[in-house]
């Protein structure tokens, strides 16, 4: 075990940290949850700094850390709130770009060592775009090390200019209810009654979760859906997650005569998930998607866009279109539906494929491993 897990590394007090979010994104917020409680375990001390909506929803004070309310902004109060958390750091782990670039201010000039882990990357254009990459080279320049979660966003790193770029081992952390509480076991409903809520009963069930988002490409999945709405019986969609677009794909689906519904933000996906016949995962971009990792992990046939990590992710255990091309998207579709025998196949190369992903254990170890080595007395010279 390293050094740092022990109650009294090096001789000194237990190591203290502070880990930030920018509470904007759900999957980091549960990956910073379970690291909280791996790392508390191992004694060491954890301050999470994040809106407060962020411990609500996970509980970091319930996994033994303290919890600083700092909003999302980077105003000149949040970044001070932001400053006298890490005042008495001996490391700082941001988590995500624009949390990343608000530690950056906030630590100033100090030497506190900085770890950054790049979760996610949303694809922008025009001025949004030139913002970007300079707050990403300003992130990538000060941290002492950068964590990217998939191999894209590491290479990306280097060539902006990381000192040392790795890749993150980044599980996928059990789904907790309200307040952070671990989901009780087995679904509330049986499969079948979950379909005949739906209105699935006779027909295949697709699923899509996420928020209604551009990242997403649910314009995509749209356009797909058109292609096989005249089937019979016509495949139904039902995507799990609330956003900007609502007003946009609903106004789509009445016009186009979609089989698609939204069914808003939804506590019970796993359940959902459970209930599919296909899980569909149709965005721009993406890391280490969740609903991916879930698909597999519940032997649910995937079919997602090659696009980021998502081919190293599922590896061969996935049928992967390119994104944008929505007659692709509708052939995979229906050729899986049609096709048992590959459905099987794809359940079978799942399972083994998420047996080959990082656990919650591996990923604290990794990340205690690095905090040793930031924190690790240097020999005199």
């Amino acid at each position: 075990m390293s050094p740092v897990a022990s109650n009294a590394p090096h001789g000194r007090s237990p190591l203290r940290t502070v880990q930030v979010l920018g509470g904007g994104n759900a999957d980091s917020s549960a990956h910073v949850r379970s690291l909280a409680e791996g790392l508390v375990a191992r004694g060491v001390r954890v301050t999470v700094c994040a809106p407060i909506e962020a411990d609500r929803a996970h509980d970091f004070t319930g996994a033994g850390a303290d919890h600083v309310h700092v909003p999302r902004s980077s105003d000149p109060v949040s970044v001070a709130a932001l400053r006298t958390a890490c005042a008495h750091a001996d490391l700082v782990h941001a988590h995500g770009l624009h949390a990343s670039f608000r530690t950056v201010l906030a630590l100033g000039g100090r030497t506190t060592p900085l770890v950054v882990t790049w979760h996610n990357r949303a694809p922008v254009e025009g001025p949004r775009e030139h913002l970007l990459r300079l707050l990403e080279r300003r992130v990538m320049r000060t941290a002492a090390v950068v964590l990217g979660t998939s191999p894209d966003l590491v290479d990306r790193a280097r060539r902006t200019g990381a000192r040392d770029a790795r890749l993150a081992a980044v599980a996928l952390p059990g789904r907790r209810g309200p307040g952070g509480r671990a989901d009780p076991d087995g679904p509330g409903l049986p499969r079948p009654g979950i379909r005949a809520r739906l209105g699935a009963t006779a027909r295949p069930l697709l699923l899509a979760a996420g928020p209604l988002d551009r990242q997403r490409g649910y314009g995509l999945l749209l356009d797909a859906a058109r292609l096989w709405r005249d089937l019979d019986p016509a495949p139904l969609v039902v995507v799990a997650g609330e956003g900007p677009l609502r007003p946009v794909l609903e106004r789509r689906i009445e016009d186009e005569r979609l089989p698609v519904r939204l069914l808003g933000h939804r506590e019970d996906v796993p359940e959902l998930l459970a209930a599919a016949d296909l899980a569909l995962l149709t965005s721009r971009w993406e890391s280490r998607s969740v609903l991916a990792q879930e698909a597999l992990h519940a032997g649910v046939p995937l079919v997602a866009t090659r696009v980021g990590g998502i081919p190293d992710l599922v590896g061969e255990a996935a049928e992967l279109v390119p994104y944008g091309e929505p007659q692709l998207l509708a052939d995979a579709v229906v050729r899986l539906l049609a096709d048992p025998e590959r459905r099987a196949l794809l359940r079978e190369r799942g399972t083994r494929q998420a047996a080959t992903w990082p656990t919650e254990d591996e990923t604290v170890a990794q990340v205690l491993d690095v905090y040793d080595e930031l924190t690790r007395p240097r020999p005199l010279v």
